[in-house]
């Protein structure tokens, strides 16, 4: 190909295709299958511009979008870490920011240094962008497993303390969403399928 730009970007979208074979821990609602990264980023992405008037801060929506489409590329090559798996999380970032250095360096310069940003920008937690779109990120398989009736929570074991520590800066993001979900975080404890711990 002549155009050396286009083709370091087609080379870039057809290595994101992988993203669609990474399946979570999460469950699609109604307890269907393990959902695919790919299918995550999708839904986080929609959520974001629908639910952009609960954010804490105004913020730009583009930018937050792109961001949750970008945030799990990296999990083609370091693969998924599971919300509560300490030793994964132990190593979680060093595997990504490997990935997103090989990934994004598929992009010509200019889009590999932005999208780099944006990436280090989500895992960086800082800017209202960022912040509104881990709460997403957060509420979205907290939706999918409190419709799969707990399923997923109650695979793993896991403890209200866990779920909690995982969002303690989910009201940075959004309060009314973090109230939500608390809410539910409270009836799935009720229910038993979060441990009371």
């Amino acid at each position: 190909m002549e155009n050396e730009r286009l083709r370091r970007q087609m080379d870039f979208l057809l290595e994101i295709d992988k993203e669609k074979n990474i399946f979570r821990q999460t469950h699609l609602s109604g307890g269907g299958r393990a959902e695919n990264d790919a299918e995550h980023a999708w839904h986080m992405a929609l959520m974001i511009y629908l639910l952009r008037e609960y954010a804490n801060q105004d913020f730009d929506p583009l930018k937050a979008i792109v961001m949750a489409l970008i945030h799990d590329v990296v999990e083609i090559d370091a693969g998924d870490t599971y919300a509560y798996d300490a030793a994964g999380l132990a190593t979680q970032a060093e595997r990504e920011e490997k990935a997103a250095q090989r990934i994004f360096g598929l992009l010509p310069e200019d889009q590999r240094q932005e999208m780099l940003e944006l990436f280090h920008q989500f895992e960086a937690y800082e800017t209202p962008e960022a912040r509104f779109a881990h709460v997403l990120d957060n509420l979205q398989p907290l939706m999918l497993n409190h419709a799969n009736n707990g399923g997923d929570w109650r695979i793993h074991n896991v403890a209200r303390s866990q779920v909690m520590k995982r969002n303690e800066k989910t009201p940075a993001g959004s309060k009314t969403l973090w109230a939500y979900m608390e809410d539910l975080i409270a009836e799935n404890v009720e229910k038993g399928n979060i441990r009371d711990a």
